[in-house]
């Protein structure tokens, strides 16, 4: 092996370890974070009891080369004193797919529809609530 392949096969062994080191801490970090900066059914943190009324729960629907996802948080809808703030949706990898802003003078209920072309894999649904913080519950498509 001369030098000029060996420094090439080191620095693509070096950019992969690099990738795959981002991969795992990335989920790592996610699972360290939940019961206290966002809120799970397995991590309700100081919030437990809320679980039942703050964790979205995900609708899929599959037609033709579309997805639907209906995300709806069974919480009540009381004018800005206690509401849902917003529902966020996530791909695999905790990235921005939508979000849905709900107005508390005028939603009665925590539903939001989201259209996506093509998705699949994992989703991740966030639902903000003005007092309880942050809750996420994921669905496979």
């Amino acid at each position: 092996m001369d030098r000029r392949d060996f420094m090439r096969l080191s620095m693509v062994g070096a950019a992969g370890s690099l990738l795959l080191s981002r991969q795992v801490l990335a989920e790592a970090a996610a699972t360290s974070l939940a019961g206290g900066v966002y809120y799970t059914q397995e991590a309700p943190g100081h919030w437990k009891g809320k679980e039942a009324t703050h964790l979205p729960s995900l609708e899929i629907a599959k037609s033709d080369s579309k997805v639907i996802v209906t995300v709806l948080t069974a919480h009540e809808m009381k004018g800005y004193e206690h509401y849902i703030v917003k529902h966020v949706l996530l791909d695999k990898n905790y990235q921005f797919l939508d979000e849905h802003l709900f107005d508390p003078t005028k939603d009665k209920t925590a539903l939001s529809v989201f259209n996506l072309k093509s998705y699949t894999g994992a989703l991740y649904a966030l639902s903000m609530c003005n007092k309880h913080d942050v809750w996420l519950s994921s669905a496979t498509v």
